[in-house]
């Protein structure tokens, strides 16, 4: 049998995978070879067989690497053994501490280890405690265990804090050189209430378009926080932001990609402070076509800072208190408004999907509690917002593309073969005459969003067709962005936060100054180019670069993605955490849901009100056999024919919370009243079915013997099954 190389990937169950660096199918591993390793080991593995599914079952053949990152976990004193039971239950074993590796931790704390002898086939792992973090009920302890138990970054070193220490607390004099002043123009902040960190401003006002007098349009400024001019490559600020790749997001905490001396301070747009920034200048034409643009590093100062709630208050009511406040700038935001409707128009023509979704917000007390969970309403500032946004990092992909220039786009590819299949089988059965073709199109997605909006099933629908598609990656290669239908795309607006758009300001900056931006961080010097208006038209041919420099340009967005995943995991993993936390004080009460998501272990349902998520195992649905359907996405009963679907209404109750697992269990609830309804309606569905075979056959049995029909055999065979069962005998097949 062949051997491959790999990652282990634990089970909470006890046994594991390989996941294999070829990308092949990942390699299980039986509880007995996990003996031997742990979660995250790299390791050769020999395929020893193939199960009935033709799936490969791995057996180690030599531990390539140990992983050396700390474990997270709690200490244990049991029967006289120290031991720690690790967080993550993909380790699948606890570690032993000997009596004098526990330093100053007391049973039942939060503390990191590291191994100092590895697992094997008859012993297991042992550690020392490196760090104690308290106690499991510490406020924001869910925290300090994500970041470990993720390896996110979470301390500066000494150098960036150094670096960032003796930074300017202003702009001087010599940073304003070889910028356009837009100081007078009213650029403005619109953002969240809670928000800290301003990277963004926005400006617009009418403008004519071509010599036509009547091309009207719009002349919009997105202005970005130039990070760049602070952050060089290679300097300790650089390295750290690197690693990070983005920022962090927790309730009440934020671990950031940057110092806070630059992410709240320099390099956050502050109402009435000059601050350094690149500009994306476009012409908009009525149609939401982007005319022209340019970049340009800039001064501007934000005139206001704006909520997304006191905005979406001004367009609906420009008479409100909320207007009346700041009646300079509503001419400002009617402007924008309109420039807005125009990029949806723009949005609609090229099919662009848009999924409407809730999405929520934890609201916690100062002990890091949750006080309620609450959705977040996607009101018109945010989606004028974020068109704005789009807008620059279009321009921002194509100023790159034509200039012919190796950086990272933000690719977004569709269905692969084999969620297309299932997604084109799914719509089939739902019966509705709407379908994908083989190679399906942005706007197909969103004509069927379109054609089941307000329909009893639309969240399954629309969940389906999110689920169909990729996830976005960081990429040097550039493929385009199917979810928003762009040709070419990347991120140009949040360098605070997104380390990719850092490096494509750095891109920019070069082009601009007719350079070429390596890695590296050194720039070749290119014969000067007139700049002016690019107006966006023929597709320019990709970007010519050695294979060497793809090659690190590939490494940084892998690394970009990868880290981007790791935030995300960590943020749903203290979500978890709080709403398992919540719902313990909940226990056994009964709330009105609506199923999720559909599996062959159970029901996902989601509370109303609550916005929590928690298991309704195939084991509480009843005793009967439920078989699951993924074409349609569904359960259903055997012998009941009682089908669970997404978008089903459901009562539960909840029964058990793993505050280890972040696992929430439900149980079905059942009253009296609906079991007898629903006993009444199979008995009636059965009489009714009965008695239509009886009258079948009655008719047949007539027209028989008058010779005006003959049934054929198997008919009649049934029909008199039917009737003999209705009357009590006993039937047998001939």
């Amino acid at each position: 049998m062949s051997e491959v190389e790999g990652t282990v990937q634990g089970h909470r169950d006890g046994h594991g995978f390989v996941v294999r660096d070829d990308r092949q199918p990942d390699l299980y591993l039986s509880q007995q070879e996990m003996r031997a390793v742990l979660h995250r080991d790299r390791v050769k593995a020999r395929i020893i067989r193939y199960d009935r599914k033709n799936r490969p079952e791995g057996r180690i053949v030599e531990i390539l690497e140990r992983k050396k990152a700390p474990i997270i976990g709690r200490l244990l004193h049991e029967s006289g053994v120290w031991l720690v039971a690790p967080e993550d239950k993909r380790y699948g074993q606890d570690i032993l501490i000997p009596k004098n590796a526990i330093a100053n931790a007391t049973a039942g704390q939060v503390v990191a280890i590291e191994l100092t002898e590895p697992p094997s086939m008859y012993s297991q792992p042992v550690g020392r405690v490196t760090e104690v973090l308290g106690e499991i009920d510490d406020p924001g302890m869910e925290i300090e265990i994500a970041v470990r138990k993720y390896e996110v970054p979470h301390r500066f070193s000494p150098e960036t804090l150094a670096q960032a220490a003796a930074l300017p607390d202003k702009i001087r004099p010599a940073d304003r050189k070889n910028r356009i002043d837009l100081t007078d123009v009213p650029l403005v902040t619109i953002d969240g209430e809670d928000a800290r960190d301003f990277d963004d401003a926005v400006y617009c006002e009418p403008a004519k378009i071509g010599r036509v007098k009547s091309a009207n349009g719009w002349r919009l400024v997105v202005a970005i926080a130039d990070v760049s001019h602070y952050v060089k490559p290679a300097e300790p600020i650089d390295v750290d932001a690197y690693e990070r790749a983005t920022s962090v997001y927790f309730p009440r905490r934020v671990i950031p990609m940057l110092p806070e001396k630059l992410s709240n301070g320099l390099c956050s747009l502050n109402p009435n402070e000059d601050r350094l920034a690149m500009v994306c200048d476009m012409l908009v034409t009525a149609a939401g076509e982007i005319h022209a643009y340019q970049f340009f590093p800039a001064v501007i100062c934000s005139h206001a800072r704006f909520t997304y709630t006191e905005v979406a208050a001004i367009l609906a009511n420009t008479r409100g208190p909320e207007a009346a406040r700041r009646q300079d700038r509503v001419p400002d935001l009617l402007n924008l408004h309109e420039v807005y409707r125009a990029l949806l128009k723009e949005r609609a023509k090229r099919g662009a999907v848009d999924f409407e979704t809730t999405e929520t917000q934890i609201v916690a007390d100062e002990n890091g509690r949750i006080e309620k969970i609450v959705p977040r309403t996607r009101t018109e500032a945010h989606k004028l917002i974020e068109e704005a946004m789009l807008a620059a990092n279009v321009c921002a992909a194509d100023f790159i593309e034509r200039s012919k220039h190796p950086s990272l786009y933000r690719v977004h590819e569709g269905p692969t073969p084999e969620k297309r299949t299932l997604l084109q089988s799914y719509l089939k059965a739902l019966g509705l005459g709407l379908a994908i073709s083989d190679d399906p199109k942005p706007g197909e997605f969103q004509a069927i969003a379109a054609a089941t909006q307000g329909r009893p099933d639309a969240q399954q629908i629309h969940m389906m067709l999110l689920r169909s598609m990729q996830q976005a990656i960081y990429t040097a290669t550039n493929s385009g962005h199917f979810g928003l239908a762009y040709e070419a795309y990347t991120h140009f607006t949040s360098p605070i936060r997104r380390y990719p758009d850092l490096l494509v300001h750095r891109v920019i900056k070069a082009l601009l100054g007719a350079r070429r931006y390596h890695l590296s961080g050194a720039a070749i010097e290119e014969p000067p180019r007139t700049r002016k208006l690019a107006h966006p038209g023929a597709r320019a041919k990709p970007a010519k670069a050695s294979g060497t420099e793809l090659e690190l340009w590939e490494a940084a967005g892998a690394h970009c993605s990868v880290n981007e995943r790791r935030a995300d995991e960590a943020s749903r993993d203290v979500e978890a955490w709080l709403k398992c936390r919540y719902m313990r004080e909940h226990l056994g009460e009964e709330y009105g849901g609506t199923v999720s998501a559909v599996t062959p272990f159970g029901l996902f349902v989601q509370l109303d009100g609550l916005y929590v998520e928690g298991l309704v195992h195939i084991t509480e649905l009843g005793g009967e056999y439920y078989r699951f359907d993924e074409v349609r996405q569904e359960l259903r009963g055997e012998r009941s024919g009682i089908r669970y679907t997404v978008g089903a209404r459901v009562r539960v109750q909840v029964s058990r919370v793993d505050l280890d697992g972040r696992k929430i269990d439900f149980r079905m609830v059942r009253d009296a009243a609906e079991d007898a309804a629903a006993l009444r309606s199979r008995r009636d569905r059965t009489a009714s079915d009965e008695l239509a075979a009886v009258k079948g056959a009655d008719r047949a049995a007539k027209a028989a013997a008058k010779g005006k029909q003959r049934s054929p055999r198997p008919a009649k065979s049934a029909s008199r099954k039917s009737a003999g069962r209705l009357a009590g005998k006993s039937t047998r097949r001939r």
